[in-house]
């Protein structure tokens, strides 16, 4: 199973997605957290491990990246990306080690990252990240979370695509509002079942959160939490237990894998 986790800027994307690993995990999952963000840096540090090698990086960057792409597959084809050559149809225990932290469970595996002035755009960060899950294996008890940035790139690259499941994280904003109508509308062309999670909830916003989405599809409400605030804020691990996260990956993990 295969669950993509997006949303607005500051809803608390990377938050969810650790959340979604753990719960999956304790229910028999085996775990691997894909960091597809490539201007956050924060989501190791959630899990309190190190940043592994990124991807992008064990190809020798974007340059290596390119030549290896273009003398490979000239005419755009792509088969699984490991390990610095080109394996099809490649499992999780193909990823090379270097390019995965763990803790508890959770095997961490970062894409790629902007890492100087006038780089360029994040455009081969993308490619790759739909070329890797595109021609990932996974097994009946394999679960792959991916952290995706914020906003609808990742529909551009149709990475979307390639998921069982979208669960958009929603906070108490209208342009998080807005976003889930378009996340939704955009999820249906995709032929990908999209979820809500309410993010940051109490009792004064829940009804008018509540009315902006669609309701059928909320499978979750996460209560505003001042330690998760405040432990995000110093840059501390995520400690933090939701019930209501359980909750919800029982349910998405009775949707039906997603056909080609």
């Amino acid at each position: 199973m295969k669950i993509l986790i997006c949303g607005k800027g500051g809803s608390g994307k990377s938050t969810v997605s650790v959340l979604v690993a753990r719960a999956l995990k304790h229910i028999g999952y085996n775990i691997l957290l894909v960091d597809a963000d490539e201007s956050n840096f924060g989501l190791h540090r959630l899990l309190g491990i190190p940043q592994p090698l990124l991807l992008m990086d064990s190809f020798g960057g974007k340059k290596g990246f390119r030549e290896k792409t273009a003398n490979t597959f000239p005419k755009g084809g792509a088969a699984g990306l490991f390990n610095g050559h080109f394996i099809k149809n490649g499992r999780i225990s193909d990823i090379p080690k270097d390019c995965i932290s763990g803790s508890d469970g959770i095997a961490l595996l970062a894409v790629g990252k902007i890492h100087d002035f006038g780089e360029g755009c994040a455009c081969h960060i993308g490619s790759l990240s739909r070329m890797f899950l595109s021609n990932l294996e996974i097994g009946e008890k394999d679960a792959v979370v991916i952290d995706t940035e914020a906003g609808i790139e990742h529909f551009g690259r149709r990475l979307d695509g390639e998921c069982d499941v979208i669960l958009d994280v929603v906070d108490p904003s209208f342009e998080s509002f807005l976003l889930a109508k378009k996340i939704q509308e955009m999820g249906q062309k995709a032929g990908t079942e999209v979820f809500f999670i309410l993010n940051k909830v109490d009792g004064q916003v829940e009804k008018i959160m509540s009315g902006h989405v669609d309701s059928a599809r909320i499978v979750a409400k996460i209560p505003k939490d001042n330690a998760v605030f405040t432990a995000s804020l110093e840059g501390k691990p995520l400690t933090a237990d939701f019930p209501e996260i359980a909750e919800a990956c029982r349910k998405i993990c009775t949707c039906p894998p997603r056909s080609e």
